[in-house]
């Protein structure tokens, strides 16, 4: 198999309904893609007591290093109410020169590009000069447990070494070529739970109302000031996401209230300082409290902050970017959280992918013309990475 349309290949993937934890097939046909380039391919499939099953590829080309690695993943959210899609979305059409479906951003179209890119380099060469490997999930877009984390424990039982990995999230704001991920700041969402005492409003001598005791500690930590950003990074930001009391009775004053927030962190911090400081600063609010507020707190850490640090990996990525695309890329550690979070413990790793502007979003789609450039600058990284 010496050339692999993107475009047709993204198109093929789309048509798998792959909702998360679902296959549908999109596992299937990227293996037997990969398998016709060459590659030696693996199926892992993990499941959790509690979790539903999930099945996931490796796939490697070559023995020697240096090894580098695509990771992604080919399940996708669910579509919404499909009667808001101008197309069935999963048809994969192809419609005003853009390619149409759940997935075709979030990101069947760059795991597509992946192998056009490893076609066409080993077209071009008789070999490599070390490994290629696809490292593909179908768990990334759920509760990422039985998926990449799980994959990459096995990958260190069979003494698999990655040097360098490349992840095809949707990196770009507006165009291809804006922006390379560097790092992600970490997560951490909390839950605050103040007990009191249920009674009757009219009556409050004999209740203790958790309420007011919960506004002041979520107001504590949401006028804390976490940082003011780093070389990379942005300032830590901490948002209240919800304050739950679950009273439908006008009458009743409850018996316990709940708040939740979500902390995104930059490189000043790591998981245990970041748990400390939260601790510290309800602490410093009961203190402060005119009552006694008690409080039970829960913290779920979701990814540590990483960072790859520019250099040969990085320069070459950059390079290839610029040179189909003629912009220069940003290189920045905005947006959310990946499948880095965990890929950063086994390796260097960015993310460079497609426009993410219809991400998750009805009538998903991405311009045929992207996923081939997308390809193309694959290509070129690889070029340049074996060079």
């Amino acid at each position: 198999m010496s050339h692999i349309d993107p475009v047709e290949l993204a198109a093929q993937l789309i048509r798998c309904p792959s909702v998360t934890p679902a296959e549908a097939g999109a596992l299937d046909l990227l293996q037997e893609t990969l398998t016709g380039l060459g590659f030696t391919c693996t199926r892992l499939p993990f499941e959790e007591d509690g979790t539903a099953p999930v099945d996931n590829l490796y796939a490697r080309l070559g023995s020697e290093g240096p090894h580098i690695c695509f990771a992604g993943h080919t399940d996708v959210v669910p579509v919404g109410d499909a009667d808001d899609w101008q197309d069935d979305p999963f048809a994969g059409e192809i419609r005003a020169q853009a390619l149409w479906g759940r997935g075709a951003a979030d990101m069947k179209g760059s795991i597509a590009a992946f192998a056009a890119a490893v076609a066409g380099y080993c077209a071009a060469h008789d070999d490599i000069a070390g490994s290629i490997s696809f490292l593909i999930t179908g768990d990334e877009e759920g509760p990422s447990i039985n998926g990449t984390r799980k994959m990459l424990g096995w990958l260190e039982e069979q003494g698999e070494v990655i040097d360098d990995c490349l992840v095809g999230e949707p990196t770009n704001p507006d165009v291809l070529g804006d922006m390379i991920k560097i790092g992600r700041r970490g997560s951490v969402n909390g839950v605050v739970r103040v007990i009191g005492t249920q009674g009757h409003v009219a009556y409050p001598h004999l209740a203790d109302n958790p309420v007011p005791q919960l506004v002041t500690l979520m107001g504590h930590l949401a006028n804390g000031k976490l940082d003011d950003g780093s070389t990379h990074f942005q300032p830590s930001n901490l948002e209240i996401t919800s304050i739950d009391v679950g009273n439908d009775a006008t009458n009743v004053i409850p018996a316990d209230a709940t708040g939740r927030f979500n902390i995104r962190y930059n490189d000043h911090w790591d998981a245990e300082k970041i748990s400390a400081w939260i601790k510290t600063r309800l602490d410093e609010a009961v203190a402060n409290a005119a009552g006694d507020a008690h409080y039970e707190l829960e913290l779920f850490h979701t990814g540590d902050c990483f960072l790859t640090v520019p250099g040969p990996f990085v320069e070459t990525l950059s390079a290839a970017v610029e040179e189909v695309t003629g912009r220069a890329p940003v290189l920045s550690t905005s947006g959310g959280t990946s499948d880095a979070r965990f890929i950063k413990d086994a390796t260097r790793v960015v993310e460079f992918g497609l426009v993410g502007k219809t991400m998750h979003k009805v009538d998903e789609n991405v311009p045929v013309d992207d996923i081939r450039q997308l390809a193309k600058i694959y290509q070129k990284l690889l070029d340049g990475y074996f060079a």
